[in-house]
């Protein structure tokens, strides 16, 4: 069936001109080449490296940007060495494994805790905080690394199931909830009285806890793989 490329009227396929108006009729030749494409163009994928660089060419242009406002607009506190900082620590975060893939979890992570503790540490040389950094904040990083380093070591084979990797991640939040509380009151009050933190933990236990038994039962285990793919 084909139409009259002048007025639209429908013409016969034996038709040779438009009844209605006698533009000769057009018929295309099915075995020439589609004017449109058969298949889809595919962009290709950005390479890791060249995201990587374009995240460090972003991060670095920000820093330097503010940084030299800071210059122009001195004020009392250096703050542009807070966007270095945050500049330095997301970097670590996402662009580090790009360029770097492979990397075992421990040192991923540990990688995160140091940058969190460069960026903390470069706010209290803004603030001339030096005590609370070393008498708050290094513990806190201390105890941090320690739950990663067995957190990295209990996931290090690969092999544990999703349900499982929960689990531990859910306790490791519940160690790192005590150990900043104990911090918090060995720095302020000298003295350790557990509040928050043993909420936090039994919370923690409480999440467990199920996802242990739906580990454990067959049939609760395959109805979460079916429906949370784990």
């Amino acid at each position: 069936m084909s139409y009259c490329v002048n007025c639209g009227v429908e013409l016969d396929d034996s038709a040779e001109r438009c009844p209605l108006c006698g533009t000769p009729a057009w018929k295309p030749d099915p075995a020439a080449p589609s004017y449109f494409p058969t298949k889809p163009a595919e962009v290709p994928p950005a390479s890791r490296k060249a995201a990587a660089a374009l995240l460090t060419a972003m991060l670095a242009s920000v820093s330097l940007c503010c940084g030299l406002l800071n210059l122009i607009l001195p004020t009392e506190h250096p703050w542009a060495l807070y966007v270095a900082g945050a500049a330095v620590m997301l970097w670590v975060w996402f662009a580090l494994p790009m360029l770097a893939r492979g990397i075992p979890i421990f040192f991923r992570l540990t990688a995160d805790v140091a940058a969190i503790g460069v960026y903390v540490w470069i706010i209290s040389l803004a603030l001339h905080g030096g005590k609370w950094f070393r008498g708050l904040v290094l513990p806190m990083l201390a105890w941090a690394c320690v739950v990663v380093f067995l957190l990295s070591f209990l996931l290090r084979d690969g092999r544990r199931s999703r349900l499982s990797s929960l689990a531990l991640c859910i306790g490791a939040a519940g160690l790192m909830a005590m150990g900043v509380e104990f911090c918090l009151d060995r720095y302020f009050r000298a003295v350790w009285e557990p509040g928050w933190s043993l909420v936090v933990l039994v919370i923690c236990i409480g999440l467990i806890i199920p996802l242990r038994i739906v580990r454990r039962v067959p049939s609760l285990r395959e109805e979460a793989r079916r429906r949370f793919n784990m």
